[in-house]
């Protein structure tokens, strides 16, 4: 059975990026943009990755150009913005299509794994949510307006899990 740790995608430096490396974590996997309305939301990941990093978690930020141009900046450009503007210290990597033909397979894994409402499989906008368990198998799907912090409850218990 395919998981999430199967996956290899692409590190901002354009290095690859196994998520093998993650085997026994719990991933937050979220596709980001600069120029979005709900761009604050990289605080409250913020936030939530120095509380729980030393318990398991990882997030995964996947800057994404798909919904309304929001995310045009190069990688220098995407990591100086989330450095300055939020203090980002989670993995940040490179720019990815989330829907469509050219749909970064990890994204397509994950839609399939979690459909969103009413079956679809299509990430609707920025800030779609992904949580990941230990066993690298998705446990749940988040829309763009929920808030990291409303995750927290999902967060420790699939942190409680053993792989």
């Amino acid at each position: 059975m395919t998981t999430a740790h199967d996956f290899s995608v692409t590190a901002a430096d354009g290095t690859p990026y196994p998520l093998a490396q993650h085997r026994g974590q719990v991933l937050l996997i979220v596709n980001t943009a600069s120029r979005c309305g709900f761009t604050p939301q990289y605080d409250g990941l913020e936030a939530l990755w120095r509380t729980y990093r030393d318990a398991g978690l990882t997030i995964l930020g996947f800057p994404c150009n798909q919904f309304g141009a929001q995310e045009p900046g190069d990688a220098a450009e995407i990591a100086r913005f989330c450095s300055l503007n939020h203090a980002v210290s989670f993995p940040v990597l490179a720019k990815v299509a989330v829907n469509g033909p050219n749909a970064e397979p990890l994204y397509a894994y994950l839609t399939r794994a979690k459909p969103g409402l009413f079956g679809t499989r299509a990430v609707k906008w920025n800030f779609t949510k992904f949580l990941v368990g230990r066993d690298g198998r998705v446990i749940a799907r988040y829309a763009p307006a929920t808030k990291p912090a409303d995750l927290e409850s999902d967060l420790k218990t699939a942190l409680s899990a053993t792989a």
